[in-house]
């Protein structure tokens, strides 16, 4: 799904050089890059300083949006989660998260997912097809549209519909486009790329990227990882932590946030307290404990008020990092876990 007519397929670099094989000076590719994301000015007639004849060149030969947004929900803790529609009609979700000093973003990477996680809603879609770099960056131009006046886009996770790590070179592109200075200038230590546990592809990401590793655990054996992330039969724990714990560009400044979805009467016990302190030791990370967000296609649900205190004080007491991450966006399914955009359905496959 990179279109070479889409502009927002192409890293500054990549894009100075298409138009210089155009017959273009390099320098207006940087005007451009400056008016769409820096301005965000997507309409090549509104850019005054290219010369007539080169917009009407432009506008001829590029386009500059790839998604459009459908709809809208605002919940009432102020999350903000859309619904965009692409060229091909494909549905996807973005979820806007407003906090004190900081806007997050959670862009989706694919169409659905493959990974089948048991406890998600994305998962229970299947899998249709890989985003481009285009739908990816668009995202983020289209949904800081939403923004109230005056803010800005602060942080962008990797943690909305689909494994990153599945499309990884249109994920690498993205993040070019988001931290380039002809971009969006975003400080890479602001994006946060999650995985389910793609062991193959952390390497190459961590190595082309210096931004921060999510990895979604959510259990501390592999019988019950099995049970939640499917994925955990092809890269069990013992290979997911020792690339993690062997891996030199895993440092106490550049830790490894596992995810840890605390679902009742399945992962909550203290006796799964207690067995995240051997598998995490010797890998600089922090814990994130979520309770369990409920949906229509799972069954589970998180545990009481007080069994998640006394998980969360368990954790502790190994000596784990560990913080309690209330969800957002629940009154209109934008929490973790709840991302199902309609449209989305069966129909392709990807390559582990």
């Amino acid at each position: 799904m990179n279109d070479p007519t889409q502009l927002k397929s192409y890293t500054p670099e990549a894009l100075r050089e298409r138009f210089r094989r155009d017959g273009l000076p390099a320098y207006r590719a940087d005007q451009v890059l400056a008016w769409i994301y820096q301005r965000g000015v997507e309409d090549f007639a509104a850019m005054t300083d290219l010369g007539l004849a080169l917009r009407e060149q432009l506008e001829a030969s590029w386009r500059t949006r790839a998604l459009e947004i459908e709809s809208v929900q605002r919940s009432t803790d102020g999350t903000v989660k859309a619904v965009l529609l692409a060229s091909d009609g494909a549905a996807i979700e973005s979820v806007l998260i407003p906090e004190p000093g900081r806007n997050t973003l959670c862009v989706s990477t694919q169409v659905g997912c493959p990974l089948d996680c048991s406890f998600c809603a994305t998962g229970a879609l299947g899998f249709t097809r890989n985003l481009g770099v285009a739908e990816i960056v668009d995202q983020v131009c289209r949904m800081r549209e939403l923004l109230d006046p005056g803010q800005a886009l602060t942080n962008v996770v990797f943690m909305g519909m689909g494994e990153p790590l599945l499309n990884l070179p249109a994920v690498l592109d993205a993040i070019r486009v988001l931290v380039h200075p002809k971009g969006m200038a975003m400080a890479p230590r602001r994006i946060t790329v999650s995985t389910a546990g793609v062991v193959p592809r952390i390497r190459p990401l961590l190595a082309a990227a210096p931004v921060n590793l999510a990895v979604s655990l959510h259990a501390a054996t592999d019988e019950v990882r099995d049970q939640l992330v499917p994925l955990n039969r092809r890269f069990p724990l013992a290979q997911l932590m020792g690339a993690l714990r062997d891996d030199d560009l895993i440092t106490p400044r550049r830790p490894v946030f596992f995810e840890y979805t605390l679902i009742e009467g399945v992962n909550d016990s203290p006796e799964d307290a207690r067995r995240l302190g051997p598998l995490l030791r010797g890998i600089p990370s922090k814990l994130n404990v979520i309770p369990m967000n409920p949906h229509p296609d799972s069954s589970y649900r998180a545990p009481s008020d007080a069994v998640i205190d006394r998980f969360t004080a368990e954790v502790h007491g190994q000596g784990i990092r560990v913080t309690l991450r209330r969800s957002r966006g629940r009154d209109i399914d934008a929490a973790c876990g709840q991302l199902r955009a309609r449209g989305a359905g069966p129909g392709g496959s990807v390559s582990l």
